[in-house]
């Protein structure tokens, strides 16, 4: 089995090669390909990967590219982790919105359309490549924002499926507060990408979200940066992005006068790359956890191994609605649990969605048609009505005032522009 990693210099890699080589069981790799146009990352980071491989014994064959073709040629799955324009790029997501009292954030807002733009024509380029090369390989998209970048993939007929660390992360982090091994907690997660609540959370067929609220509250809301009374009156868990949404203005306040989380990436980036180089490193370093991603590597070889071993096992996963949510259009990208087999990911039956949250979802479902349209066909109009439609934006001049930023920013990765 055949896998290739686009986006295979990034400091993540490591905790996918870990995953890789501790869970050669589920997914039983002969050749895996590091894919990136970035020679030097490549090297340190290859060269940790083998150390890791090594160490753990793993018989696969590791190497790297920067021939895209020459890479995914004859791959099983092609696994998408990019990141165009790099930190510095992030680091404009996350500060030109303030400037109109809007989040900077890098999937969230006007930041989130800035990377949507950026990322979906260059992701489709790499798709149609895999396509002529090897029709029937298997896209894996970790690549944000992962809703619209998934859906501009099965809009384009791609054989893709959207994955997120965000479920995965719940799940263990339920499973250590309750004392029970990660397999055992089933979560009834719904929303979209980035935008999505635990409605119940299951032991044995038992529903313990009740239990969670009432012991861990204190510890749930520390995590989220929510108040506890928050999750008491929902009676759900929602994920760490709705902070954005259900506090944006305290956030916006926050992050003024501050460092952007991409510029303490970068920096975290820059010592993880030197590890990487030490010739004696032959495993993740500790210091990878304050990058992010946690649980990557575990969600990404379930997920794999489900769509070439035909499993038809239950992962929370990005996939097309179809009527799972009615008040959605079918081509919409939904994240929610899914049976995953060869043929796809195909979701669960979903109970009816209180408007509370149906009418979130429903907004910035909107929002990431029109950032779709505004990636795949340009313009400053098209911009503007993605942004005037963002919940989170919403006013005629502000939505005028984030368009001419966002573009002078991006000019570069803008063939339009």
């Amino acid at each position: 089995m055949k896998l290739a990693v686009v986006g295979g210099g990034s400091t993540y890699t490591p905790e996918l090669i870990d995953g890789f080589a501790r869970l050669r069981d589920v997914l039983p790799l002969t050749e895996l390909v590091l894919v990136d146009p970035a020679q030097d990352r490549l090297e340190r980071v290859g060269g940790l990967a083998r150390r890791i491989f090594a160490r753990q014994g793993h018989p696969g064959r590791i190497t790297w590219t920067d021939d895209l073709e020459a890479g995914i040629d004859g791959a099983d799955a092609v696994l998408l982790q990019l990141r165009i324009g790099g930190q510095a790029a992030r680091n404009q997501d996350e500060t030109w919105p303030l400037e109109c009292g809007c989040v900077g954030q890098e999937t969230t807002g006007a930041g989130g359309l800035a990377k949507a733009l950026r990322t979906v024509p260059v992701v489709l380029d790499i798709a149609e490549r895999v396509r002529r090369t090897n029709p029937d390989a298997w896209i894996v998209d970790f690549t944000n924002p992962v809703g619209i970048v998934t859906r501009a993939l099965l809009q384009a007929g791609h054989k893709a499926v959207g994955l997120c660390n965000v479920a995965i992360g719940f799940q263990r982090k339920f499973a250590a507060l309750l004392g029970v091994a990660p397999d055992q907690v089933v979560l009834e997660h719904v929303g979209l990408n980035h935008l999505t609540w635990e409605r119940s959370v299951r032991v044995a067929g038992e529903d313990v979200l009740p239990k969670l609220l009432t012991e861990h509250a204190d510890a749930l809301a520390a995590d989220l940066r929510l108040p506890r009374h928050v999750l008491e009156r929902l009676g759900t868990v929602p994920s760490y992005y709705l902070r954005y949404y259900y506090q944006h203005d305290a956030v916006v306040e926050e992050s003024r006068g501050k460092p952007s989380r991409a510029a303490e990436v970068a920096a975290i980036e820059q010592q993880l790359l030197a590890h990487y180089a030490d010739p004696t490193l032959d495993e993740k370093p500790e210091l990878l956890s304050r990058r992010g991603g946690a649980y990557y590597s575990e969600a990404a070889v379930a997920l794999t191994s489900s769509l070439l071993a035909d499993t038809g096992d239950t992962q929370v996963v990005n996939a097309l609605n179809n009527g799972t949510l009615p008040f959605l259009p079918d081509d919409a990208v939904i994240e929610v649990p899914a049976t995953v087999d060869a043929t796809g990911a195909t979701p669960l039956p979903v109970r009816p969605l209180e408007p509370l949250y149906a009418g979130l979802i429903a907004h910035v479902t909107a929002y990431e048609q029109l950032a779709l349209d505004a990636a795949l066909h340009g313009g400053r109009d098209r911009v503007f009505a993605a942004l005037l439609s963002h919940p989170l934006i919403g006013q005629i001049d502000r939505a005028d005032r984030l368009t001419d930023l966002l573009i002078a920013h991006n000019r570069e990765h803008l063939t339009w522009a």
